[in-house]
């Protein structure tokens, strides 16, 4: 039936599971919410002025919010498809629906209705192109993921994670002190933004690469402590050492991954992947109760988690949603994409630049030509005196090729997406895997991702997806015993004589093994 799950038998061998069936009336609630009532509250009491543009990004609207209302009520835990369309539909779903119709942007930099146009279609091409993904993507019933699970199924060495933890806490003891020590990382983000600004050509790339080789082991460290599996019988010594070593790293994450230096959508990653990789919260039920409650959580407190940005910190001032999207430079994704529709009209498309992302460990100096940072392009385009500015990877395809670019990596990342989703659902049942953590890392990194540029985001999720594939190792998969099959029934014999039958039972065979004296 439509909306059931297929049964799935228990990790512990008993009955299978009872599959779970959407619940329809909550999807018509989640689907009215966000298609109907926020957009309503978001042009509430706004001057709207209709355009071609406006009417395409409320199609966009409507796309984006039935699909993370069906993720809110999946019997599925989709966690990476939550994190897709939660950016989609507050970042290129909301925030454009204001900027549309009051026709006010956070930055300097505003484009014809034509442009506008064309980005909305952009921006819809994707959404289509990754919902076509998705579909195709899917498992089908008996034909597992024969790539992926192997991967996701890998399981925390103890040996390993532990010689991670030592390592995460010597980054910490060299490079902590190297950079100001712990005060420097409760300082504000402007004034770690300008020391990097101030600092050498090539100092402010090592100073961010420092900071990433901080973050995300100690990170890591913690992540696979807490979840590493118990050792069958106990263990003493991994025990012992887990209680000494979770203090520790507990306090050495608070000052490298704390949101008052570290961008929001980082810090957000490191909490919610803790949280989520917990058992509790990879149960179907559970999933959809954390889910909402981080869609609420983006909704009506993100705006508000830049109090530590800035040196001078004002009071903080409740706005309402359609001021919040136009003035805050945070949700500028769909000005930079209008922006990179307007560069493309004047240069026109760049394949090349798309050999940048996935070399971006060549150095300069080894490829004079090396493709720039889109965001930094579009700075430039702008005419903006900051060059710090995000590319969503809308337009960085849009600028490779064009819409057939963007409907090719949307349709790429859909399909991927929906099978990493698939393997974790089906491993939920197994503590201390690769998907119970990874997964959801990669979830909600998507932020960042999906907000770019490529070139500043792929270092880093390289980083990421490495680190717990180094201390992780191949589950056993050894056979279970199977039992013993029945003897064959054959045909009875046919009755003896009566005779032959006391002769054969005068006269028995010898024992097996046994010689006849």
């Amino acid at each position: 039936m439509p909306g059931r799950e297929p049964a799935h038998t228990r990790p512990d061998g008993g009955r299978p599971e009872r599959p779970e069936r959407r619940d329809v009336g909550a999807l018509c609630c989640w689907t009215a919410l966000l298609v109907l009532v926020l957009p309503v509250l978001v042009l509430y009491g706004q001057d709207v002025r209709p355009s071609a543009a406006l009417a395409l990004q409320c199609v966009v609207v409507a796309h984006a919010g039935a699909a993370l209302a069906r993720v809110l009520t999946d019997p599925r835990t989709r966690i990476v498809a939550l994190g897709f369309w939660l950016f989609c539909y507050v970042w290129l779903g909301l925030a454009p629906l204001a900027m549309l119709a009051t026709d006010t942007y956070p930055w300097g930099f505003a484009v014809d209705a034509d442009t506008a146009f064309t980005a909305t279609l952009v921006v819809e091409t994707g959404l289509l192109a990754h919902s076509a993904g998705s579909a195709l993507g899917r498992e089908r019933p008996g034909r597992p993921s024969t790539v992926l699970e192997p991967v996701l199924a890998r399981r925390p060495a103890p040996a390993r994670v532990l010689l991670l933890c030592g390592i995460a806490l010597a980054l910490a003891a060299v490079l902590v002190p190297a950079q100001g020590g712990v005060p420097a990382f409760f300082t504000s983000r402007q004034a770690v933004n300008e020391a990097a600004g101030q600092a050498a050509p090539g100092g402010a790339a090592d100073q961010a690469m420092a900071a990433w080789l901080l973050s995300v082991p100690a990170f890591w460290a913690l992540a696979a402590l807490l979840y590493v599996p118990r050792v069958e019988g106990g263990d003493r010594v991994l025990r012992g050492l887990r209680v000494l070593l979770l203090p520790v790293l507990i306090a050495v994450n608070a000052v490298v991954n704390n949101p008052v230096s570290q961008p929001r959508f980082w810090a957000g990653t490191v909490l919610l992947t803790l949280l989520f990789a917990a058992p509790v919260l990879r149960r179907p039920r559970a999933f959809r109760v954390g889910a909402a409650a981080v869609t609420a959580a983006v909704l009506v407190a993100f705006p508000y988690g830049d109090y530590f940005r800035h040196d001078e910190r004002a009071p903080i001032e409740v706005v309402s949603l359609a001021e919040q999207f136009t003035s805050n430079g945070d949700y500028d994704a769909f000005q930079q994409i209008a922006t990179g529709v307007d560069r493309v009209r004047e240069h026109g498309h760049s394949p090349g630049d798309a050999l940048g992302p996935p070399l971006f460990f060549v150095p300069r100096a080894a490829w004079p030509d090396k493709p720039e940072d889109a965001g930094i392009l579009l700075a430039r385009h702008a005419g903006y005196s900051f060059e710090n500015l995000s590319a969503p990877l809308w337009i960085e395809s849009h600028l490779w090729a064009g819409l057939p670019g963007v409907a090719a990596v949307f349709v790429a990342l859909g399909a991927a997406s929906r099978r990493i989703d698939d393997v974790r659902h089906r491993l939920r049942g197994h503590g201390g895997t690769l998907a119970a953590m990874l997964v959801p890392a990669f979830g909600f990194y998507q932020l960042i991702l999906l907000r770019g540029s490529l070139m500043f985001v792929v270092g880093p999720l390289t980083l990421m997806i490495l680190v717990p594939l180094l201390i992780t190792r191949r589950a056993d998969r050894r056979p279970s015993p199977r039992p013993p099959r029945p003897p064959a029934v054959g045909p009875l014999p046919a009755p003896l004589p009566a005779g032959a039958a006391a002769h054969r039972t005068s006269t028995p065979p010898p024992p097996t093994g046994e010689t006849r004296t």
